[in-house]
């Protein structure tokens, strides 16, 4: 719903330098497409750069009434500009500071994308404002109609189908999966990415969003776009399968249906360098990530039940290292120490780039013409 050329203004009240903002954070770092403005009153006037390290020219303003000026710009075929919701607050909730700038958007003219729980276009104040010709709300957090349960018709794909698996939740499944696509794209390889979350299918401007989907179809929700994805794929193709969760995480449901609906032929796995425990809320029962060589097992072992006979079990090919926070010199030695701890390939996609685990994950060697 959301095209590759439509420009943007991203609404990150207060996310531009901590998780919460992690959705329009990873449209600054990976969207090709036009970014005329992030509003966040917390750095409004401040350079991009310095407060996120993602190297994009893109003006902040403390609201949308400072962000219209600056949408002389238009996409390709003159597009509609959109409004997106770049925060993932805990519990999916919009802030309330937002609707004023939300309402504002939706009056100037703008479209508006949100990846929250609560429905924007279920608001009667912004769907009565929501009245332009061919104007839209989109809600993207909303099951897909039609689906079924899975049945592991992935497995008989043709393409290779890499699937991020993480030691906790937001470690950078979804970076590392999209540093492997333009790797792959820039090696001439056939590289799609699959979005399963609402930063990723803003991105790719499609996908599943898992959370959305309840539990008997989540695996067949997921099989579903993979299938879609891969029409047209043959055997040089690749398909990047963005992660969600974690099996060492005790909140976390996502991994399994991604396992059985995508019936990966190969996992990377992606971790945060020096992170012992997983992440949870405030009070809650504190619990180890277990050694990388028993996280790798344990998904690999999963991983090989509900298979069709005679589909090779996957297995972790390479490790994406997080390394963001560290020095260059700290950054080589966790790298270092990771390889020496499983034997596999180990890298961190964001700082390197994603070759060296294009070719040690997908069996693809970059620059290889196709």
């Amino acid at each position: 719903m959301l095209s590759a050329s439509a420009p943007l203004v991203l609404l990150l009240h207060g996310g531009l330098d901590n998780l919460s903002g992690k959705t329009g954070l990873a449209l600054l770092r990976y969207r090709p497409g036009p970014i005329l403005a992030v509003v966040d009153p917390a750095y409004a006037g401040a350079d991009l750069e310095t407060i996120t390290g993602i190297r994009r020219a893109v003006p902040i303003v403390a609201s949308m009434a400072e962000a219209l000026p600056l949408l002389g710009a238009r996409g390709q075929g003159g597009e509609r500009a959109v409004a997106v919701v770049g925060l993932a607050p805990s519990g999916g909730i919009l802030p309330a500071e937002m609707g004023v700038d939300l309402l504002l958007a939706l009056e100037a003219g703008l479209n508006l994308a949100s990846g929250l729980h609560s429905r924007l276009g279920d608001d009667p104040v912004l769907a009565a404002a929501c009245q332009g010709p061919g104007q839209w709300i989109w809600d993207l957090r909303q099951e897909p109609p039609g689906l079924t349960v899975a049945t592991a018709l992935a497995a008989g794909l043709p393409c290779r189908r890499v699937l991020a698996v993480g030691t906790d939740m937001a470690v950078g499944k979804m970076s590392a999966c999209l540093e492997l696509a333009a790797a792959a794209q820039r090696a001439g390889i056939d590289g799609r990415f699959v979005g399963t979350g609402q930063a990723g299918i803003l991105i790719a401007g499609q996908g599943v969003p898992l959370d959305a989907v309840r539990v008997d179809y989540a695996a067949g929700a997921v099989e579903a776009a993979v299938l879609a994805a891969a029409r047209g794929a043959g055997p040089a193709s690749l398909l990047l399968i963005e992660g969600q969760g974690s099996l060492c995480h005790p909140g976390s449901s996502a991994t399994l249906p991604l396992l059985r609906g995508s019936q990966p032929s190969d996992l990377l796995l992606v971790h945060r360098a020096g992170q012992g425990w997983v992440r949870t809320r405030p009070g809650a029962a504190a619990v180890a990530i277990p050694p990388l060589v028993e996280v790798i097992a344990t998904y690999e072992a999963v991983a090989a039940l509900g298979r069709p006979a005679g589909a090779p079990a996957p297995r972790v090919r390479a490790i994406a290292l997080n390394t963001a926070g560290l020095d260059p010199a700290a950054a080589e030695t966790a790298l270092d120490q990771c390889r020496e701890w499983t034997g596999l390939v180990c890298d961190d996609p964001v700082r390197h780039g994603g070759e060296t685990l294009l070719a040690a994950t997908a069996g693809l060697h970059p620059g290889t013409a196709l």
